[in-house]
């Protein structure tokens, strides 16, 4: 499997990205704003739902190390999220965008839990990069219908 790399320059494009990363995990200290650069990276440990959606029967799955960049982020709020705790594990769930005054808004990340952090960005401008090789899993992640 080959690694992935995406941008998201709108709303469609980030509902790609929000699927590629549904049922992602990291931890709290996985997550820095860099408030000179206006950018907010995050190193995930990302579900490869492309290949267990490929309707094979499978036993196994599929994790990658994954860097999601947002860029022209000029604030964070985070709701649930103590920095104080870095190995605190956060299952992400969605991301969505909540236009504000276009093209800015709110990207909004919503973890299990309640927990959820709100970017206030410019634009949407958004990265995800596979950072390496992939290694097993034997739990895919189920949701109630």
């Amino acid at each position: 499997m080959d690694t992935l790399k995406l941008i998201a320059l709108d709303e469609e494009d980030l509902r790609i990205l929000s699927a590629h990363l549904q049922d992602s995990v990291l931890k709290v200290g996985d997550i820095e704003y860099l408030v000179a650069e206006k950018k907010l990276v995050l190193g995930v440990n990302r579900f490869v739902w492309e290949l267990a959606a490929d309707g094979k029967r499978r036993r196994s799955f599929e994790r990658r190390r994954t860097a999601l960049l947002f860029d022209r982020v000029g604030n964070v709020k985070v709701t649930g999220i103590d920095r104080r705790h870095s190995n605190d594990i956060l299952a992400l769930l969605a991301i969505n965008f909540i236009v504000e005054d276009a093209p800015s808004g709110i990207v909004e990340l919503t973890f299990a839990a309640g927990k959820a952090l709100r970017l206030e960005v410019e634009a949407i401008e958004a990265q995800l990069t596979d950072l390496g090789p992939a290694w097993e899993t034997s739990f895919k992640p189920e949701h109630e219908a």
